[in-house]
């Protein structure tokens, strides 16, 4: 098979251009991709458990965890005890989190346009809706 026809390939290849550059744009805000992942999930979400984190991001445990500790030590989140349920942990994003939203959100709609910006609104809708379908469908 040609290598511009395979599936793993284009969207390895394309996926990884995209997360250069999204780095890239969010280094000013000293915040990695997977970080700005959780800071959306908390913008979206609210106070939420590291295991919802996982399931919004599709991460294992282990790697909601490291995220979530060097966020901590950048205060960006808080975690606490679930007062109703003790074996629960809470996740919630700092004053420092929220003040970084209306920049991110910006530079991330600016990341959008150039990553799409070759794309009629067709294509773009067309490619969001395929790679949706791809990300809902089971291959187990």
């Amino acid at each position: 098979m040609i290598q511009n026809e395979c599936m793993n390939f284009l969207l390895s290849v394309s996926q990884h251009k995209v997360f250069k550059y999204f780095s890239k744009v969010l280094e000013e805000f000293d915040v990695t991709p997977a970080q700005y992942g959780v800071l959306n999930c908390l913008w979206q979400e609210g106070q939420i458990t590291p295991k919802r984190i996982g399931e919004l991001l599709y991460l294992e445990a282990s790697t909601v965890s490291g995220i979530l500790d060097k966020m901590q030590k950048l205060n960006l989140i808080e975690r606490e005890i679930d007062p109703n349920n003790r074996r629960v942990v809470l996740v919630t994003c700092t004053e420092k989190g929220e003040n970084l939203r209306p920049k991110i959100e910006v530079a991330t709609g600016k990341m959008n346009e150039v990553v799409l910006g070759n794309l009629s609104i067709m294509d773009q809708k067309i490619l969001k809706e395929a790679l949706q379908t791809i990300i809902n469908t089971d291959f187990s």
